[in-house]
């Protein structure tokens, strides 16, 4: 059980990497890319899913760390 707690964290801790850096701080998800934006609005569409997905993939890896320290 240990070993497949490892395995799901590893790729738990990949995905929130990747999602956090498509994420750029403050900018929108164009703007991360190479557009531009002068305003900060509101999270909507992409954006918005991404920052869910992340919300809950860091929650996902939190759970999933201690349950790998409970059953160590």
């Amino acid at each position: 059980m240990g070993k497949i707690l490892m395995i799901i964290q590893v790729v738990l801790a990949i995905i929130l990497m990747v999602s956090i850096l498509a994420q750029g701080r403050g900018t929108s998800l164009g703007e991360a890319f190479g557009g531009s934006s002068s305003f900060y609005s509101t999270r909507r569409g992409v954006e918005r899913t991404l920052f869910v997905i992340t919300v809950v993939v860091a929650v996902l890896f939190v759970i999933t760390a201690l349950l790998n320290l409970f059953f160590k």
